[in-house]
């Protein structure tokens, strides 16, 4: 009888302990459905079916496939996505958990029968009053100031776009993240991608917000980063031809940001480093080249981006944007063959019947051109229905 008693004692004491514990926790579920149409037009001949530049604009994806129509039309709702978070208050000390997952990117689906494709982690993270641990934007990148593009980066080579794990800290407007280091370097005299996770010190980012009363709010941000190659280079026997251990230092530093015209707002982004390879324009190009005794020579790049958006009243606005990025590559050590240079721009329209709901339609234009002059270039309409759950 005692152990009963005591059994339930202990189980009403959880069960307070429980109503405690999350009756000052704030849930919400979140996301969108968005359903686009795209006509597309490559110059050079389409990727194939369920390629990724098919899903959205990637620099270095539409050089084209000899053989192949030049006009194609997709509709997806891949970029559909759903996210949850939960913010509690204990002791005055705020703890956040955020988890979210789209579809996009995947090619294990196909567009024949059922569409069917698998979720993918975007952001995964908690909080921890001013600590953050988990997967999210990183630090480098000021998700805030990108443009409202209906492509799904927008912008995609004149802005750092990464998400992956850190450890960060925020104080006011300060913030300082150690991130996930990975090195992407080209072959000696190739444009072969070499990609190694091998490092053991992680990226480091360090920047500041600033926001005036008028609601501009600019960004400067700075990293440091060690890349690392310890591989063993075999040739298609399999018999080791180099070993590689090299490392070498990167950097760079970024500002973008947000300025209100009126009802408008002027948003912007320009980055410089030496070594950022896969922070900037979707790894259009690498950190560094491979040199002929092994050794890392990183790779110079710069990138921005401009947009302005007009809201022509309450329910109707536009935004027109450009977009570019460079690399100043050392085509004796890699080859003729490297990403060089890439180009995009946008205009659009769009229309919100009510605050939850978006119709639009977007026209963009954009140039891919490697060391060797030969280039690819995409123009595409894109119809987009969205609802913000």
């Amino acid at each position: 009888m005692k152990q009963a008693k005591l059994s339930l004692a202990i189980g009403i004491s959880m069960l307070a302990l429980t109503n405690v514990s999350y009756a000052d926790t704030e849930m919400k579920f979140g996301g969108y459905v968005k359903a686009d149409v795209m006509f597309s037009d490559y110059g050079n001949g389409a990727p194939d079916s369920g390629s990724l530049s098919r899903q959205f604009y990637v620099p270095g994806t539409i050089y084209g496939e000899e053989g192949n129509g030049n006009q194609v039309v997709d509709f997806q709702a891949r970029e559909t996505r759903f996210n949850f978070k939960t913010v509690s208050d204990f002791d005055g000390h705020k703890l956040t958990g955020f988890i979210e997952l789209d579809f996009m990117t995947h090619t294990d689906g196909n567009e024949r029968v059922s569409n069917s494709y698998s979720p993918r982690i975007r952001q995964a993270f908690i909080s921890y009053d001013n600590w953050t641990v988990g997967q999210t934007w990183t630090t480098f990148q000021n998700p805030g100031a990108l443009p409202e593009n209906l492509d799904f980066v927008g912008a995609a080579e004149g802005t750092p776009f990464v998400r992956q794990a850190m450890i960060r800290y925020t104080n006011g407007g300060f913030q300082l993240a150690v991130e996930n280091p990975e090195t992407t370097v080209n072959q000696y005299q190739t444009a072969s991608r070499l990609t190694s996770g091998s490092g053991i010190v992680p990226d480091v980012v360090a920047r500041y917000n600033f926001k005036t009363e008028g609601g501009t709010a600019i960004s400067v941000a700075g990293i440091l980063r060690q890349l690392n190659v310890e591989q063993n280079l075999k040739d298609s026997d399999g018999d080791v031809t180099q070993s590689i251990d090299s490392t070498e230092m990167g950097y760079g530093a970024s500002i973008a940001g947000v300025i209100p015209v009126g009802n408008d707002d002027f948003k912007f982004s320009a980055t410089y480093g030496e070594g950022l390879g896969r922070y900037m324009a979707l790894n259009y190009a690498n950190a560094g080249n491979l040199d002929a005794s092994g050794e890392i020579q990183t790779i110079s790049s710069y990138g921005g981006y401009a947009a302005y958006r007009h809201w022509w009243n309450d329910k109707w606005r536009s935004s027109l944007t450009v977009s570019a990025f460079k690399a100043d590559n050392d085509t004796m050590l890699s080859s003729d063959q490297v990403n060089a240079e890439s180009y995009s721009s946008y205009i659009n329209l769009l229309y919100s019947p009510t605050k939850p709901l978006t119709f639009g339609v977007e026209y963009m234009y954009a140039m891919n051109e490697r060391e060797d002059g030969s280039d690819g270039d995409l123009s595409r309409i894109l119809f987009s229905a969205k609802y913000v759950l």
